[in-house]
């Protein structure tokens, strides 16, 4: 039994257990065995970058590296939310962690995932509505300035072209925008991927609610690999689902943890958030950030979370990664930014 379960690290696809106990936790049809034990080659920091005038971290939701190298952190003001304060929620640093400039003051409600494409702009996502405000998501270039919006303002609806709780965005290399949608704690979510063009014209959508391939519950993150495939973090059904442009089911992968941020880097090194793997949901699993490849799906690298089998706070739930290889966590309940500093060979 040892040697299948080093089997199924090493394939492609989270192999089915229907058989036996593991570590005297028992696991059923669609559940894999928890990857935890794996090397973590860095060390951690607590005290890199800061919000302006001295305020504290609030919900630290997307963390994303600008081809430039700098780096921008999404948080949302205070106590959860936007909505009615005056803080910025995007902020920008240089590689050493100095402020280099802050805006999205009165924009948002629930500021959640974001992505910088290949020009540096940066794109982020709006997923909760109030007072006429959210369900939107905005394109910046690196100065603040707005140039795309997508959505209606404070509108929820499954209509093409506008969104039900937007959750994350990813930018393919000819332009055309992935928007997930559907999270939990707001309205009812459109569980779904919608496409755009580069232009903003809406094209398509695909998915449902519910657990069957190509459904989703809370798709909370997406990312694309070096081949062009969707990686759509598809967090409460515990598993990425991999698609190809056009919305074709491809794949599903257990291996990773329950996903919250995914970012896959030029040679499909991927890191992968598990934020919320406890209790009886998830047995076994801690949190953390799990980094493997998305060619072969194998986990390579554990970086286990400050309180990873605590179900008191979440662990990082967005990610980030910098040209030398150090890695970056958002931290929502615990309201930190986490960097992970890799270590010389």
């Amino acid at each position: 039994m040892l040697q299948a379960s080093r089997a199924r690290n090493a394939l492609p696809v989270a192999i089915v257990v229907a058989l036996g106990v593991f570590g005297g936790i028992a696991y059923s049809e669609n559940e894999v065995r928890p990857i935890n034990d794996l090397p973590n080659p860095y060390r951690t920091v607590r005290d890199w970058g800061h919000p302006p005038n001295g305020a504290p971290w609030a919900a630290v939701t997307a963390v994303e590296v600008s081809p430039d190298g700098s780096i921008y952190v999404i948080h949302r003001c205070k106590d959860n939310s936007c909505a009615g304060r005056p803080e910025p929620p995007i902020l920008k640093f240089d590689a050493s962690g100095k402020l280099l400039k802050a805006w999205g003051e009165g924009m948002f409600v629930f500021p959640h995932g974001a992505i910088v494409d290949a020009q540096g702009n940066l794109w982020v996502t709006d997923a909760q509505i109030k007072d006429g405000k959210g369900y939107q998501v905005f394109k910046f270039d690196p100065n603040g300035k707005v140039l795309m919006t997508l959505g209606k303002a404070g509108v929820a609806s499954a209509e093409p072209g506008l969104f039900d709780e937007p959750t994350d965005v990813a930018v393919a290399p000819n332009g055309d925008i992935f928007i997930t949608e559907g999270h939990t704690g707001g309205t009812k979510g459109n569980d779904r991927i919608s496409k755009f063009s580069k232009d903003g014209k809406f094209l398509k959508s695909w998915g449902k609610h519910g657990s069957a391939p190509g459904e989703f519950d809370s798709p909370h993150t997406i990312a694309l690999d070096s081949q062009g495939r969707l990686f759509v973090g598809d967090r409460s059904n515990n598993r990425i689902q991999i698609f190809d442009q056009e919305g074709k089911y491809l794949d599903t992968w257990r291996q990773f943890g329950r996903p919250s941020g995914i970012f896959i880097a030029k040679d499909d090194t991927m890191y992968v958030a598990d934020s919320e793997s406890w209790g009886k949901d998830e047995p076994g699993w801690k949190k953390g950030i799990r980094i493997g490849s998305a060619k072969t799906g194998k986990v390579n690298l554990f970086i286990e979370d400050m309180e990873s089998t605590t179900e008191d706070h979440s662990g990082a739930e967005g990610v980030g990664v910098d040209a030398q290889g150090n890695v970056y966590g958002a931290v929502v309940r615990r309201q930190m930014l986490e960097k992970h500093i890799k270590k010389p060979n």
